[in-house]
């Protein structure tokens, strides 16, 4: 079975720096996502930054917890990043932020897997669309907190 993957993408009428520097500050987020309880830092070094997140999955009454690690690229406005352990089995992706007329087209592309003993097609439809919908979320909270659509 192939690994499930969101692509989503938004166009922010503010400056690629703004946004980026928006974006680094992930301990931020859970003012902006709903489904976001908190960001906690553990470290942060140079480029890369590891952080604890605990998410809430009100439709499965739980929370999911993973450590992340964040590898930012200053100079090329992108991040890889990646989780390192926790409820996720697999959860890595790329936000850009790349110029586009006076703003930003910001794209966050993810992969993920999470596995559920017993798990039906029915509740990995599910996921997939808590994935997306919190990807747009995301997009969706940095757009306010930058300015605006483009």
């Amino acid at each position: 079975m192939p690994v499930p993957e969101v692509h989503s993408q938004i166009a922010i009428a503010a400056p690629p720096e703004r946004v980026y520097q928006l974006a680094k500050d992930v301990e931020s987020f859970p003012e902006f996502l709903p489904n976001v309880q908190s960001v906690t830092i553990r470290e942060r070094a140079g480029a890369r930054t590891v952080s604890e997140w605990v998410g809430l999955v009100p439709e499965f009454r739980r929370t999911i917890r993973w450590v992340e690690e964040d590898v930012w690229d200053d100079q090329g406005r992108q991040c890889r990043f990646r989780s390192l352990s926790g409820d996720w089995d697999r959860y890595e992706g790329t936000w850009t932020f790349a110029p586009e007329g006076s703003g930003t087209r910001v794209t966050l592309d993810i992969s993920y897997e999470y596995n559920v003993p017993l798990i039906g097609p029915l509740i990995r439809r599910l996921l997939h669309k808590l994935v997306a919908r919190n990807t747009d979320e995301t997009l969706q909270g940095l757009l306010r907190r930058a300015g605006g659509e483009v």
